[in-house]
């Protein structure tokens, strides 16, 4: 059982519900070693100073911030205690929002909210008002020394809180070169917005989460584990890895309209899922319609 993070409350108006926080994510990278290709022993990460490249003793080590190339000013332990926020362990909801105006990208990390003993009530009444406005409760919490600021959303039986990305901490869409403009600026044609949409509607299935894996993930553990199975005397069947496929190129040149017929035509022969099951008929007398 995961242990919670901390103990706290939720702070909505007047009404205050004792909550515990879980995190709602779990690990699953694979961490690697650095070692002595000659013995392998681990190789340590040490503390070393880069002009006389001695190892500095941690009684030694201060916290120092890099104002310009080469220049810093120490930070002294006490000063960043100081202006550290209070460690409430309260969850104080600020006001409400619609859910459909916050951009995904300010989500960063889920968190479960768990009602404490005796606690359900209040709990079930924010998560019921939530889930009938449509809404949610934009929050400010601490976490380990440092604030957050966080969305509580229902989801299903529960009460999910994301911590969010301040405003300065997303990179703005116009440090970038876009295309801007309409469709017709880029040539392209209504036939294909319609033959895309069809390509669209043919490829659209239910969201099914579990339907989804790391699929890197699976085939290095799956070569870990060969590996730990040969260095252990163990027989190990070789994996045969299929050739990437490749896709076609797409630029400003390209037929599109070649392309997209192309796709419909290999959704249409398709089977299994529910884009193979539904979709060819359709998009089949949609491509009669527009072509010619």
């Amino acid at each position: 059982m995961a242990r919670p993070i901390w103990n706290g409350t939720i702070s909505f108006g007047l009404l205050m519900s004792p909550v515990q926080l879980y995190s709602g994510e779990r690990s699953v990278d694979l961490h690697f070693r650095l070692l002595d290709s000659r013995d392998k022993n681990p190789v340590r990460y040490e503390r070393v100073n880069v002009e006389t490249g001695e190892e500095v003793p941690w009684k030694e080590v201060v916290k120092g911030f890099e104002y310009s190339k080469g220049s810093y000013v120490v930070i002294d332990e006490e000063e960043i205690r100081k202006d550290s926020p209070e460690s409430t362990e309260t969850v104080e909801i600020e006001a409400f929002v619609a859910r459909a105006d916050i951009n995904p990208m300010y989500f960063e990390k889920p968190y479960y909210l768990v009602p404490g003993k005796k606690a359900e009530k209040g709990y079930v009444l924010l998560r019921e008002t939530l889930s009938k406005t449509g809404k949610v409760g934009i929050a400010r919490v601490v976490i380990r020394t440092r604030q957050y600021l966080a969305a509580m959303m229902p989801m299903g039986d529960a009460l999910v809180l994301n911590l969010m990305r301040f405003p300065q901490e997303l990179v703005k869409a116009d440090e970038f070169t876009l295309p801007s403009g309409n469709a017709k600026s880029y040539r392209v044609t209504p036939k294909e917005v319609e033959m895309a949409s069809q390509l669209v509607e043919s490829m659209t299935v239910t969201w099914k989460p579990e339907d989804y894996a790391d699929e890197f993930r699976a085939r290095l553990r799956k070569f870990i584990d060969a590996q730990v199975a040969r260095q252990s005397g163990k027989k190990v069947k070789s994996a045969k890895t299929a050739a990437p496929a490749h896709p076609d190129a797409t630029t400003n040149v390209v037929d599109f309209m070649a392309l997209l017929k192309r796709s419909l035509d290999k959704k249409g022969q398709g089977k299994g899922g529910e884009a193979g099951r539904k979709a060819p008929a359709k998009a089949k007398r949609k491509t009669k319609a527009v072509s010619g």
